[in-house]
């Protein structure tokens, strides 16, 4: 499908997308299949990764970052959705919701110890919110942290967590005094603690990316891994929740366009009642219909990254802006399947790998029916 010019995408941003595209390409849309059914991808990508710059994109030079403004990352998104697979990047980008709280709110001795092997591709970072009985309502977590001397002693579940089993250091939310949000802290725990183990968890989606449940048994964390000050997580936690609903919200909108681009090459080629799909009326309609919703997402995408990077923080949109692009994912995964047919349905087709990862989006930095609350209650409803 043709795209319309950005007015937001410079000449620097265009040089990116070409590279990110032929590394994509090359390294990762090959492999997919192969990936998915083994249910991992090899360690090493995240150091080749590393090496073109995505690992370090908009982080500081000094921790072996690239400095860059939030459309590099949009990019980034949309060239990675390109290979079809959301597992994929979901993993090999985890560390873009687990590394932020480090960045903005950790010690200089934490930020130098922990980043640059991170964006090196030689560790992985993961974030560790969402409980067994609970998600989105982060003030209501119930893994404990108390204090012990010079160490934390932690206790509790973690569960959904992606990069879960091969991740190296872990953002965890615990809770380090009384109720409510207040009591609410962040510590950085590595995988190789004492008492700390976790469990594979099999999904309908994303199978090339580890998911688990995280275990913490008496846990002993250093003080030096505490992020910030004590009972003070409670805001980064949703600041890094805003980041992460606008990548889900771009990575979703870039797959709708991967099945809006695999149903048009497909009704190309496929020949019906003597003619190809494509010539059909009601295919012409429906994958207009799919580009219409694509482009529509996309514009209000861009606008929201453009207000972030002027420092706003529309939180009711970006809340709208996710439900939009997983709705429009779900739309155009939904109409491609159809407009394949048996092919849809069988593994190995992009567009059956999509339709089946509609739902992690849609789920994922907080489900439909939560960012309508949020955003009503920003709106002042």
């Amino acid at each position: 499908m043709n795209t319309l010019r950005s007015p937001f995408l410079s000449a620097d941003h265009l040089d990116w997308q070409d590279t990110l595209r032929r590394w994509v390409a090359r390294e990762i849309t090959p492999f997919v299949n192969d990936w998915d059914e083994a249910g991992s991808f090899p360690r090493a990508l995240y150091r080749k990764a590393a090496a073109i710059g995505l690992l370090g994109l908009g982080y500081p030079e000094e921790y072996g970052g690239v400095p860059a403004d939030r459309f590099m990352a949009v990019i980034a998104g949309r060239e990675l959705a390109r290979c079809g697979a959301g597992g994929v990047p979901a993993s090999l980008l985890s560390h873009t919701i687990g590394s932020p709280p480090i960045l903005k709110a950790g010690s200089a001795e934490l930020k130098a110890r922990v980043l640059p092997g991170i964006l090196a591709g030689e560790k992985i970072s993961a974030l560790a919110i969402t409980e067994p009985n609970g998600g989105s309502d982060v003030a209501s977590i119930r893994t404990k942290a108390r204090l012990d001397g010079d160490h934390y002693v932690v206790s509790g579940e973690k569960t959904f967590i992606t990069s879960g089993m091969r991740a190296d250091y872990y953002t965890v939310a615990v809770r380090t005094g009384g109720p409510g949000r207040g009591g609410i802290s962040l510590l950085v725990i590595e995988a190789d603690s004492p008492g700390f183990s976790r469990t594979p968890l099999k999904k309908m989606g994303w199978w090339s990316s580890d998911t688990a449940t995280l275990h913490f048994d008496e846990v002993r964390v250093p003080v030096e891994n505490l992020i910030g000050e004590e009972g003070s997580a409670f805001r980064t936690i949703m600041l890094n929740f805003n980041d992460e609903r606008i990548a889900l919200a771009t990575t979703a909108c870039a797959f709708a366009r991967v099945c809006v681009d695999e149903a048009i090459a497909y009704a190309r080629e496929r020949v019906t009642f003597g003619k190809p799909l494509s010539q059909h009326q009601v295919i012409r309609h429906k994958l207009v219909d799919m580009a219409q919703r694509v482009e529509v997402t996309e514009a209000f995408i861009e606008r929201l990254v453009w207000c972030l990077d002027q420092g706003d923080n529309p939180v009711a949109q970006i809340c709208m802006a996710k439900n939009q692009a997983t709705q429009t994912m779900a739309y155009c995964a939904s109409e491609a399947v159809q407009i394949f047919g048996g092919a849809g349905y069988m593994r190995g087709a992009a567009v059956e790998r999509i339709y089946r990862e509609v739902k992690v989006n849609a789920i994922g930095g907080g489900a439909e029916e939560i960012m309508k609350d949020l955003a009503s209650r920003q709106m002042g409803l």
